[in-house]
């Protein structure tokens, strides 16, 4: 089969059925109904495997890839769900690593056209139906399945997982989730079930209440991670990074952003979970999965190193915590010039993040090739209105060209804002 067809599947998928990576709120559909009617006609294939369940504004998909990583080096076959794609489709929807077979892909859209006709699901339905029973069909040992948005009515919310995980919970999505924090902790409390161990990756006052209420109504075991273990930075070595834990214990963690360290934690209290039910997994495994979580899953994006001299660094933190983070991180770093090539998409909180961003930066403003996308111009008009200076450029290729010209030796480009912008940066690195 030539890439081709397949190429022609994806963009029947794009062009046929709402998209909310693409163009936002028009998309969302919430509630299982769809989601129960394919699974249905499918067979319910969730059924047929072993599954965890993780939920999280920010840090899911490090805990999710981290946790495969883990698992496959203890020998079990693992698939993983996650959203959105970076480059490749495929990317959604892995087993041991290895994308999703493209006949596969091909051949499910094509026997389910006429269920889709008459469902009517979103893209992220349709996309999670794909890999459930591709799960099911190659005989998963377990399945770790990425919240899309939200929890309590998000499509993947049909699975009865051995293990609930939320990572944290900070603003985003506000339309959808609500506009407090405990608004949006209830929803990502959704996934919690009825005797069903959860962990908590990191819980604030206004959300550790939501969470102890939701677990003690459905008799599901909580651990918050914070009363557990504690993660903290050593060294880096090699583009790794070395951590140590509350309990002495040395790792090399393949994910150099220092905001992984809440998400290693929480990955680690989520291991010590899954010993206490039936998985087998050793010292030496969760050493190699930590280590190898990169190679092993396919994981980018995550504080990833492009280029050498001048330096250039992508990470996909998106919102006002995600950037946050990578702020604090960006002041660790040592450069001449800091230059920051970012885009935005038009539902984000866009005043929030750029008040946070610093001042002596160069900005490159730019726009992905996404309806969502926010215009360079307007971007770069509401970051003058606070100090930050720099040019818009139509296209994230002429954002970076213009950075890697402009820039010296020494200087160190950052580039994110969106996921949009990141999977392009990763295009033009590859090309």
């Amino acid at each position: 089969m030539t890439n081709i067809k397949y190429n022609e599947t994806i963009q029947y998928l794009y062009d046929r059925l709402p998209v909310f990576h693409q163009v936002g709120g028009a998309a969302y559909k919430p509630g299982l109904d769809n989601t129960i009617k394919l699974m249905n006609a499918l067979g319910n294939p969730h059924c047929r495997f072993r599954s965890i369940h993780i939920a999280g504004t920010n840090g899911k998909g490090s805990v999710s890839h981290l946790l495969a990583a883990v698992l496959q080096s203890a020998g079990y076959k693992v698939g993983l769900y996650t959203s959105p794609h970076l480059v490749d489709f495929g990317e959604r929807i892995r087993i041991n690593g290895e994308m999703i077979e493209q006949h596969y892909v091909v051949d499910f859209v094509e026997q389910n056209k006429i269920l889709f006709d008459e469902i009517q699901p979103s893209f992220f339905e349709v996309t999670m139906a794909m890999a459930f029973n591709y799960f099911a069909d190659f005989e998963v040992d377990i399945a770790i399945v990425e919240v899309g948005l939200g929890g309590r009515l998000d499509s993947t919310n049909i699975i009865q997982p051995e293990l609930s995980v939320i990572s944290n919970i900070s603003y985003d999505h506000l339309a959808f989730l609500g506009d407090t924090l405990e608004k949006i902790a209830f929803e990502k409390a959704g996934i919690v079930k009825k005797n069903t161990p959860v962990v908590i990756g990191e819980a604030i006052t206004e959300t550790k209440s939501v969470f102890e209420t939701k677990a003690k109504l459905e008799n599901a075991p909580i651990q918050f991670t914070e009363d557990h273990l504690a993660v903290v930075f050593k060294e880096y070595t090699n583009q790794k990074m070395i951590v140590e834990t509350s309990d002495n214990k040395l790792y090399t963690v393949g994910l150099c952003g220092l905001y992984q360290l809440k998400n290693i934690a929480t990955t680690l209290t989520a291991i010590e979970n899954l010993k206490l039910l039936d998985f087998e997994i050793t010292d030496n495994d969760v050493q190699l999965g930590l280590e190898n979580v990169c190679e092993i899953t396919g994981l980018e994006g995550r504080w990833q190193k492009l280029q050498e001299n001048p330096l250039v660094i992508a990470d996909t933190g998106h919102n006002e915590s995600g950037i946050r983070y990578v702020v604090e991180q960006l002041r660790l770093q040592k450069y001449k010039t800091l230059r920051i090539v970012i885009g935005m998409v038009n539902d984000k909180d866009i005043s929030a993040v750029l008040g946070i961003l610093p001042v002596e930066a160069i900005y490159y403003f730019t726009q992905a090739s996404v309806e969502r996308a926010l215009s360079a111009e307007l971007l770069r008009n509401k970051a003058e209105s606070i100090a930050l200076t720099g040019k818009a450029y139509l296209s994230v290729e002429q954002a970076i060209k213009s950075a890697i010209a402009d820039a010296e030796y020494d200087d160190l480009i950052f580039i994110g804002g969106s996921n949009f912008i990141v999977g392009e940066a990763l295009i033009y690195f590859r090309n």
